[in-house]
């Protein structure tokens, strides 16, 4: 018998609307943090802020001993899905806009539904998915505008590091999905930890911090959100998504992401929401329905109510 395909219920669509507008958040945070401390900085800020937080909350839980246990899950982890790309994307957006960082970062569900077709039984690919990853990544595209592809191209090293970065994240996605044992917090915590392990070396190696300014109050406030909120808070989330959901599902989060920002900016910094950015919004929810397959099944249900005749 074929595993059931995998679906979204409502409070995981809750889950991962929240999960986008904190993870949109980060990408400016990152473009606030880089403009004045190296990216390696901003990366092992990110996880590090992050690992104490959840550290802290797997003591309390007597999660610890399995993190250890499980150590080498955790390095593997690390290096697909914090401290590789989280270097890569904060270096990149020192010379690409976020608006194209955040294009290239929505194409993450195309690796991951290759991926996972490929290695799992339960998220395979499907006419539905498919469609609804080309138009929801359309729709990404217009909502944040034609124009941010006008310098793609111009930096090409940047742009290469952001789909490298997405790569990782999808490969680190559908890993992560092995070990559905773990909590959330196990998962957040030991992932976290072992970034920070892993670049610290690599960060007194590179940027010798000894020899650099401290940075002012708004570049270190935007640096404890981006590990706080933006890394400790929504690796809870993923995390208990990818579980119930699977990784092509929380991977469509890249595709909210843009869409949280702009309504972020409508809500607290009164700019209005121009033509493209309502189509881009209607392609990305006819997109995520489609690869959600439950509109569809329901029109299908409905058909063959329809042609049932009595006996």
């Amino acid at each position: 018998m074929n595993p059931r395909p995998l679906t979204m219920s409502p409070l995981d669509w809750l889950m991962l609307v929240a999960l986008s507008v904190l993870w949109g958040g980060s990408f400016i945070l990152n473009k606030v943090a880089v403009a004045a401390v190296p990216p390696l900085t901003v990366a092992l800020a990110r996880v590090s802020i992050a690992a104490v937080i959840l550290v802290a909350i797997a003591a309390a839980r007597r999660e610890l001993r399995a993190i250890i246990a499980a150590w080498p899950v955790f390095v593997t982890l690390a290096l697909f899905n914090s401290a590789v790309p989280f270097a890569l994307i904060a270096w990149s957006q020192t010379a690409i806009t976020a608006g194209l960082a955040s294009i290239l970062n929505a194409t993450t569900p195309l690796f991951v539904v290759v991926i996972a077709h490929i290695t799992t039984s339960d998220d395979k690919l499907t006419p539905g998915r498919t469609f609804g990853l080309v138009i929801g990544l359309t729709g990404v595209v217009i909502m944040i505008g034609v124009g941010a592809l006008a310098g793609l191209g111009g930096h090409v090293a940047g742009e290469v590091a952001c789909l490298i970065a997405a790569s990782l994240y999808a490969t680190g996605t559908v890993y992560a999905r092995r070990f559905r044992s773990f909590t959330p917090t196990t998962l957040g915590a030991g992932q976290t930890a072992a970034a920070t392990l892993m670049l610290m070396p690599v960060w007194l190696t590179v940027d010798q911090p000894w020899t650099r300014p401290l940075p002012s109050t708004t570049v270190l406030v935007a640096l404890f959100l981006l590990g706080a909120v933006s890394t400790a808070i929504a690796y809870l989330l993923f995390f208990r998504i990818l579980e119930r959901a699977g990784a092509t599902n929380v991977s469509l989060v890249t595709f909210l992401i843009p869409v949280s920002a702009i309504l972020l900016g409508v809500l607290l910094l009164g700019e209005h929401l121009e033509v493209h950015q309502i189509i881009g919004m209607a392609a990305i929810a006819v997109g995520l329905a489609a690869i959600d397959g439950r509109a569809g099944r329901m029109l299908q249900s409905w058909r063959s109510a329809g042609l049932r005749t009595p006996d």
